[in-house]
C-alpha cells in the first residue's frame, strides 16, 4: 500500500504539473463523481492546491470544491503530456483531468469523492487523522498521547492506526520497529515514553528522507524509491522488510515474519536485534 511519503510525492508531482492552471477536459468512469460533474462541471475551474493529508490526497478546484482520493493497495496517479502513450491500459482509468500542458491519470483508484468545505470539515476519515508525519506544524507530543491512548494494542498495530499517526504503512511499520530495537509484538503499554518518542522521530526521520521528487518529469509511482538504510545499492535499501529467512544486515539472524489482523498483514523483524519489549503480551480483553 503506498504510505505517506508517496503521497507526498504524488501531491508534489500533481502540483507541479498541473497546479495553477484550468481544467480542459475532466473524464471519470466513477458514478459518484459523474454526477457532480454533470451539476457542476469541472471543466473550466482551476486546479488551485494538491495536498496530502496521511494517505488522503486533495485536488482543489476554483469554486470551492475539492476531489479526494485514496489509492488503498493497487491505486496510482500519473501524469503526462497531451497525447502521450500511457503506460497503464485505459480500462484501470478512473480518472483523467487534464489542461492545456499535463494530463493527471488516476489508475485503479475506486475511494473517490468531490467534498465542499462544509463536508471536508465533518469528514468522518479526515477529521479523525492523527498527526500528519509529513506536516510541518506535526505535533509530536499529540502523536506521543494518541499511541499511548492504545496501549492494549500490539505497536505493529498501533503504528499503522492513522488515527494515532498518519503517514506509517507496511513496510515503514517494520522498519520503523527494527531501527529502534522494538520487538513489533509488544503491546504499547509495555513501552515506556522514550520508546514511543524514538519511534515517532525514526519515522517522521524515514519519511522526510524519502520524498525528495523523483527526477525528471516520470510517472509517478512508489515502487523502488523507497530507501531506509541509506546504502547506494539498491538491493540493500531496506533493512528486514520483504526479507524473510535472509540474515539481518546487522547481526546475520535470520529475519521472521508473521501475517497478523484481519487483513493479514505482513510483519518483518530481527529475533536478535528487536529485544525491546520482547514477551510483554497484549491482555486478553485487547
Amino acid at each position: 500500500m503506498p504510505e505517506g511519503d508517496t503521497l507526498f510525492r504524488t501531491a508534489a508531482t500533481l502540483q507541479k504539473a498541473i497546479g495553477g492552471r484550468v481544467v480542459t477536459r475532466f473524464e471519470t468512469v466513477l458514478v459518484q463523481l459523474e454526477r457532480v460533474d454533470v451539476d457542476t462541471p469541472i471543466a473550466g475551474r482551476t486546479v488551485e492546491q494538491v495536498e496530502a493529508h496521511g494517505k488522503h490526497l486533495l485536488i482543489r478546484f476554483s469554486g470551492d470544491l475539492a476531489l479526494r482520493t485514496h489509492l488503498r493497495m493497487n491505486g496510482s496517479w500519473h501524469v503526462y503530456r497531451p497525447g502521450e502513450r500511457w503506460q497503464r491500459p485505459r480500462h484501470v482509468m478512473r480518472i483523467v483531468i487534464a489542461t492545456d500542458t499535463w494530463e493527471a491519470v488516476a489508475f485503479d483508484v475506486h475511494v473517490a469523492e468531490f467534498l465542499t468545505p462544509a463536508a471536508e470539515r465533518r469528514h468522518r476519515e479526515l477529521t479523525a487523522l492523527g498527526p500528519d508525519l509529513l506536516a510541518e506544524a506535526f505535533d509530536a507530543g499529540d502523536a506521543q498521547s494518541r499511541l499511548r491512548a492504545r496501549g492494549d494494542r500490539t505497536i505493529e498495530v498501533a503504528l499503522l492506526d492513522q488515527r494515532a499517526v498518519a503517514g506509517i504503512g507496511n513496510v515503514y511499520k517494520s522498519e520503523v520497529l527494527f531501527l529502534c530495537g522494538v520487538w513489533p509484538f509488544a503491546p504499547v503499554a509495555a513501552l515506556d515514553d522514550a520508546t514511543l518518542t524514538l519511534l515517532i522521530d525514526t519515522a517522521r526521520d524515514l519519511l522526510r528522507a524519502n520524498v525528495a521528487p523523483a527526477s525528471g518529469e516520470a510517472i509517478v509511482t512508489y515502487r523502488g524509491l523507497r530507501r531506509t538504510t541509506r546504502r547506494a545499492d539498491p538491493g540493500e535499501r531496506l533493512w528486514v522488510y520483504g526479507r524473510a529467512r535472509k540474515p539481518c544486515r546487522r547481526c546475520a539472524t535470520e529475519i521472521e515474519v508473521r501475517a497478523t489482523g484481519p487483513d493479514a498483514r505482513l510483519t518483518y523483524w530481527c529475533p536478535q536485534c528487536q529485544r525491546i519489549g520482547a514477551g510483554a503480551t497484549p491482555r486478553a480483553d485487547g
